[in-house]
């Protein structure tokens, strides 16, 4: 019953209503940004509001009288999505007792930048390679934090969804001029996503400080090593503040890409390794670079308390969403697995208030498919995807989808890789399945593997195979925090 009623139930079509709450909205929600799609809540009509997390067993209740003096006051449109963010910080993203937390946070170069504790930008031109998700444990913004310190900030560079991540995903990113601060904005996401010699004109580091999601197809770890390239080749020093992995440094899994002769490098195919590598972007920096004839100059800002067997439910930190679609760390840790879907005519839910915990179909019977994954559980669900910026054309738009609720119930044992490939088994025996450009979008995802390869031989393309063995120890010596 409780279910029933904090549900969306889609009436009218496109409204984020369940049948006695509200559930988090795709944008302008009073929820705030943080609060997992799992929350409900309900407003008043004299501003107060109450939100209830159950994925963090947390409450946010607003008291207030919006209509004193007039009744004309709309501001309370802000105050509340502004309180809900405010107690999510204060809390450090307060997990549920289950979750156990980092005490203290992890701190991320950022973080350590900010308390002064690092002079490796000091008294240089820097450039920065940032997004919305590049933010201090309190909120502040890196172009913020390093004016702030009296650095000399001097151009901006967007990668994918933009410096704000709102973006729609292959939307490209125009550059021009930020507004908050005057400065110009290069875009690495646009008519060319390699930098250019003039990109770098007149610095003297390029700082990169993105928040990845610790898989190969989101383009964020290669966009890194293209500026890796460039730095090199112009002899321009490269600075990584470092960030966790989502999913932890030890999941490694799937398939690697096939060398570039034998099958055209992407922004979603660039990073090496298994498709889940196990790196931060800053060891993905020191590995790329040992292999370079020329190494840039490259630093690494590490993190403090940082283990390899963390998600980011450890950390103690707040999720900031770094694209417009991955929402939550519970989105990030399916994510990789969910995301397979792309490939095919099942929607991953790009365009309801959860993507990537949501998939389905017009066509598809929940009861007569069985997938089990490590530390999830499906739930079967209806939604109707709807457009919006941050999903301009989903599949399956203003249509009614049969599927599941993608639950992450433990992320200490969530294995995405194995959901992804018992979702796609599964899901392709189903009448009315089919692989997008017959499996050449999947191939194109994955950096050469198509449909048959990858579901005929995944245990060995998998964390058990050989290839992800030499990986492991491939890897060993670009690595900077404890495997624990």
């Amino acid at each position: 019953t409780v279910e029933a009623f904090t549900r969306p139930a889609g009436l009218p079509p496109g409204s984020s209503r369940a049948l006695g709450w509200d559930t988090p909205s795709a944008e302008g929600s009073s929820a705030g940004s943080f609060l997992s799609a799992a929350s409900f809540g309900h407003t008043g009509f004299t501003g107060t509001s109450i939100w209830i997390d159950p994925t963090r067993d947390l409450f946010v209740i607003l008291l207030s009288n919006r209509v004193h003096p007039t009744r004309e006051n709309q501001r309370i449109r802000e105050v509340r999505p502004a309180v809900a963010d405010a107690v999510v910080r204060a809390l450090a993203d307060a997990p549920a007792p289950s979750r156990r937390a980092a005490s203290p946070p992890v701190r991320v170069g950022l973080d350590r930048v900010a308390a002064g504790e690092t002079a490796a930008l000091a008294g240089k031109r820097l450039g920065l390679l940032a997004h919305a998700a590049s933010v201090t444990l309190d909120g502040r913004h890196a172009i913020d934090v390093l004016r702030d310190r009296g650095l000399d900030l001097v151009r901006l560079f967007a990668p994918e969804h933009g410096l704000q991540s709102r973006a729609a995903a292959g939307e490209p990113v125009p550059g021009g001029t930020d507004g908050a601060t005057g400065l110009p904005v290069v875009s690495f996401y646009g008519t060319d996503s390699r930098p250019r010699p003039e990109d770098f004109a007149g610095l003297d580091a390029l700082v990169i400080d993105l928040q990845d999601a610790g898989v190969r197809f989101y383009t964020y770890s290669s966009t890194m090593l293209l500026a890796l390239e460039a730095a090199a080749e112009a002899g321009l020093e490269l600075v990584v503040l470092d960030r966790p992995n989502p999913l932890g440094g030890l999941r490694v899994a799937g398939p690697q890409r096939l060398p570039p002769e034998s099958f055209p490098e992407s922004l979603v195919s660039r990073a090496p390794g298994p498709l889940l590598h196990g790196l931060t972007l800053g060891e993905m920096a020191r590995y790329a670079n040992a292999r370079r004839a020329r190494p840039a100059r490259l630093t690494v800002v590490p993190m403090l308390g940082w283990r390899r067997g963390m998600t980011w439910h450890e950390t103690g930190r707040p999720w900031v969403a770094p694209s417009p679609n991955l929402r939550s760390a519970d989105a990030a840790l399916a994510y990789p697995g969910v995301a397979l879907l792309e490939a095919t005519n099942v929607s991953e839910g790009r365009g309801t208030v959860a993507p990537f915990l949501r998939l389905g179909a017009p066509w598809l019977d929940p009861a007569k498919v069985r997938v089990e994954a490590p530390g999830f559980r499906l739930v079967p669900t209806r939604f109707t995807p709807h457009g919006s910026p941050a999903a301009p054309d989903p599949k399956h738009r203003e249509v009614e989808c049969a599927g599941f609720a993608v639950e992450v119930v433990d992320p200490a044992s969530a294995d995405p890789y194995a959901l992804g490939i018992a979702l796609l088994r599964e899901l392709s025996r189903q009448p009315g399945f089919a692989w997008t450009r017959d499996g050449a979008a999947l191939a194109w995802l994955l950096g050469g593997t198509g449909p048959a390869e990858l579901l005929e031989n995944a245990t060995k393309l998998g964390e058990r195979g050989s290839g992800a063995r030499r990986w492991l120890a491939e890897r060993a010596p670009a690595l900077l925090y404890r495997g624990d």
